[in-house]
Order: structure tokens, then sequence, then C-alpha cells
């Protein structure tokens, strides 16, 4: 029953309405999750029978002067402090962004005013990172081009750099920043701010001085490298060449020796009748034996 009176109060809130109706300047509003935003209705200069709230043309609350008459079931989230018609909406998420509506009744006035708002709900930015797009070094002059970015990218995210250590601080708006140190020169701190309507977050300063001076040492180290793997290859190329002619060498050696080595037929087989005892000549004696005549 309640639910329907509500229905009902909701319903003969709407036939009331005029054909024609004051708006005032669409305001936006943003709010941080998980926060809190306020609703500002600011009316003075007409005495209020009662405003109703609407979010995406749902209804939220109808309030008269001397309380709330009926709300929706975000009691928990949905206050009117002070006992005005302000709305204030606590524990923000994501889905609370979208189209808000107070719509003004008062008996002085012959159509209702109408106040309209926009919010949006933002996440608070974690640390920007910076990170080194290209580096190169010509002429002395070390070009660095940095860019910052946060995990948020695309929340109505801005970005600026701040150089602290010149005789004017300089700044710098947009993500990407390009950068010229020649050796000598003074060094100089850089600093990404990023920004969004709720909140700021500020980067680790880094130095223009130390990324070249880490980029030379790099280059240089990785040209120590090249040059070690180069002379590594050539050692392991001459020790496979000297594995391949140590073993050449060796099986050619023992082939000669093999054709050297006395074959194991025996060619004559005689016998001394009168001792008993037998000879015998290997084949490979055979070229330096004499004929012997039985």
């Amino acid at each position: 029953m309640a639910h329907f009176s509500t229905y009902i109060i909701f319903t003969s809130v709407l036939c009331q309405l005029t054909v024609t109706a004051a708006s005032g300047t669409l305001k936006k509003v943003a709010g941080a999750l998980d926060g809190s935003v306020t609703f500002t209705l600011n009316i003075t200069e007409i005495k209020v029978d009662y405003v109703v709230w609407t979010f995406n043309t749902f209804f939220l609350a109808m309030v008269k002067k001397d309380g709330v008459t009926s709300q929706s079931s975000n009691k928990e989230r949905i206050v009117f402090p002070d006992g005005l018609y302000s709305m204030k909406l606590s524990q923000l998420k994501k889905n609370d962004s979208g189209a808000y509506r107070a719509e003004i009744y008062s008996t002085s006035s012959q159509a209702s005013l109408i106040q309209e708002y926009v919010l949006h709900v933002y996440k608070h930015l974690s640390r920007p990172k910076v990170t080194i797009d290209r580096q190169s070094n010509k002429n002395g002059t070390c070009v660095i081009n940095l860019t910052c970015s946060t995990d948020q990218d695309g929340e109505n995210v801005t970005y600026s750099w701040k150089a602290v250590g010149q005789e004017d601080n300089q700044f710098h708006d947009g993500a990407t920043l390009s950068i010229a140190w020649r050796s000598g020169e003074k060094d100089q701190a850089l600093t990404c701010m990023a920004r969004n309507p709720v909140s700021n977050s500020f980067s680790t300063p880094v130095f223009p001085q130390k990324l070249c001076e880490d980029a030379a040492t790099d280059l240089t180290s990785l040209r120590g490298i090249l040059y070690i793997l180069c002379f590594s290859a050539v050692l392991i190329l001459f020790a496979v060449l000297l594995t391949i002619f140590h073993t050449t060498w060796i099986k050619k050696g023992k082939e000669k020796k093999t054709r050297r080595r006395c074959t194991k037929h025996i060619l004559f087989h005689c016998a001394d009748p009168q001792s008993g005892k037998e000879s015998q000549l290997p084949a490979c004696k055979a070229t330096r034996a004499k004929v012997i005549k039985l």
C-alpha cells in the first residue's frame, strides 16, 4: 500500500505540470568513487510547496519543507541535509553517473521550475608513470621524449609537466614532453602531474642528466657485450676446427698403423721332423721369406 500511495502521489504531481516550465542552467557535478556529492538547490524568489527529484526519469524522492513525503529504496544513500531541498548522495558508484533533475512546484508560480544536473563519478588517480619513448645522442646533445600515463587514462585525465631547477619554473601541457640536454648544462627535475575533476597525482621526479648518462652507459655496455660475444664466437669456432683437425689426424694415424700390423693368417706352417717343433711364418713377412725347399 505504501508503494501504491507513493505512485499515486508522484502521478498526481506529474499531472500538475503546466505546458511551460522555467529551467535553470545545466549544472555539472563531479564525484569521487565511494565519496559523496550534494546537488545544491537554492530557492529564494518563490515559496516552495514541494520538490520532486528524479534520476534518468526514475523517481527518487518528493520533499516538502517539513520533511520527505516519499522516497525510493535508496534511503541509506540519499539524504536531505538541514531539512532543505538540496539532495546529498553518498557511497557513490560508477553507475550513479547520469542525469538528475529537480522539479520545483509552488502555488505562487504558474509554471514549475526545473533544475538539471549531470553527475560524473571518477576514480582517484594513481601515481603517474613516466616512460622514455625515444632517445638519441647527436653532436653532444641528448634528446629524450618522455610520456606520462596513469591506469585511469580516458577518464577525463589531463597531464602537465613542471620543470624545476632553471631560473624560472617552466610548465608544459600534455602527456608527452621532448627535452634536449647538453653535457655541462645545469640539471633540472621534471615532474608530471595527472589531474581529473576529483583528484590530482604527481610522478616521481626524473632528471635529464641521469637519463642521458644512463643511456650512454647502456650503449657502452651493449657494445662491450657485442665485443665479448664476437670474441667468444671466434674462440668456439677455433676450438671446433681444432677438434675436427685433431680427430682427423688421429683417424689417419690409426689407419697407417693398421696397414703396418701383421695379419693373423699363417702363410707357412712347417714342422721339424727331428725336434718335433713347428714354425709359423706370418703373411706380412712373406715378402722377406726365402724359398723353402722340401
